[in-house]
């Protein structure tokens, strides 16, 4: 009997099975065996037939605890064999790593990680409030001198400043005084402040013997801060809102750009960070914000 069409059938049989590698074995064993005979050259050719047997089963077995599928029998490994597929997610249920297949894209499981907030609310929660400017009237008219004289934390010098300069210290603000009786409270860090402010240095005057009156208390200015946290180019902004900005490094780093509604004038710098002036109440700073954000995200530098 020729040797070749014993070899051909086995060898065939496992280069075309990707799934049965214990058929095989078996029938290269039963072939082994029948070829057994106490003639002389049965010994030989049982020999031979076991080193093909030998040499096969290296070749051609693959470990026993992962399972096969038409792709993860080639060279790939599963992980590459099931990223190929697309469609067949291998994933290990133990320790020894033994791989059960899942009927579902392994994409389809990332989902993209999105912050908690997005720009504009961050944008909004760095808003800090640096300063408070209102005004207040006291119905009658001062003798600056004689407040100057009988107050502590106070400074006049007309030939600088024509009116009276006061200080408190909680809450930590400052009064500009005048002979009409009107005064600029500034320096308080919030509108309760401000009005406090204001009425402290309006009853201190009061002490010193005027017939003050607290008269039409008015917030006229908010000074506030915003970070963006990424640079801007303030040379493109200019050229495409020239009728809206002011840009001249060489004088001043910042571009200045005045909105029309509502009236806020804001600073901004390169490095993102904004001032607000010229609002009247904190929804006008705010508003101001979602209005320059979109226009400076499309300045922003890479």
């Amino acid at each position: 009997m020729d040797l070749g069409t014993i070899d051909k059938p086995a060898g065939h049989k496992l280069l075309n099975s990707s799934t049965n590698f214990e058929v095989q074995s078996s029938s290269t064993s039963q072939s082994t065996a029948t070829m057994a005979s106490p003639s002389a050259g049965g010994s030989r050719i049982q020999e031979t037939v076991s080193a093909t047997h030998d040499t096969e089963k290296a070749l051609f077995q693959r470990p026993d605890n992962v399972r096969h599928d038409s792709v993860s029998s080639s060279l790939f490994s599963p992980h590459v064999a099931s990223t190929i597929a697309g469609e067949v997610a291998l994933t290990p249920t133990h320790s020894n790593a033994t791989f059960t297949p899942q009927l579902t894209n392994p994409h389809s499981a990332m989902t993209a990680v999105t912050p908690m907030a997005s720009g504009p609310h961050q944008a909004k929660n760095s808003i800090k409030l640096q300063n408070c400017v209102s005004t207040v009237s006291l119905g009658c008219e001062l003798k600056l001198l004689d407040i100057y004289c009988r107050t502590r934390f106070s400074e006049y010098n007309p030939a600088r400043f024509h009116g009276v300069v006061m200080k408190i210290l909680e809450p930590r603000a400052t009064a500009l005084v005048f002979r009409s009786g009107k005064i600029v409270c500034t320096g308080a860090r919030n509108e309760h402040d401000s009005y406090l402010a204001a009425r402290k240095f309006a009853r201190i005057i009061h002490k010193l013997g005027f017939p003050v009156k607290f008269l039409d208390f008015k917030i006229q200015n908010f000074i506030a801060t915003a970070d963006l946290r990424f640079p801007v180019r303030l040379e493109a902004l200019q050229q495409a809102h020239g009728q809206f900005t002011s840009y001249e490094p060489e004088l001043f780093p910042g571009l200045v750009y005045r909105m029309v509604r509502p009236r806020v004038v804001l600073l901004i710098f390169v490095n993102g960070k904004i001032v607000f002036t010229g609002g009247k109440n904190r929804n006008e700073i705010c508003e101001a914000l979602d209005i320059i954000y979109p226009i400076l995200r499309s300045y922003r530098k890479n």
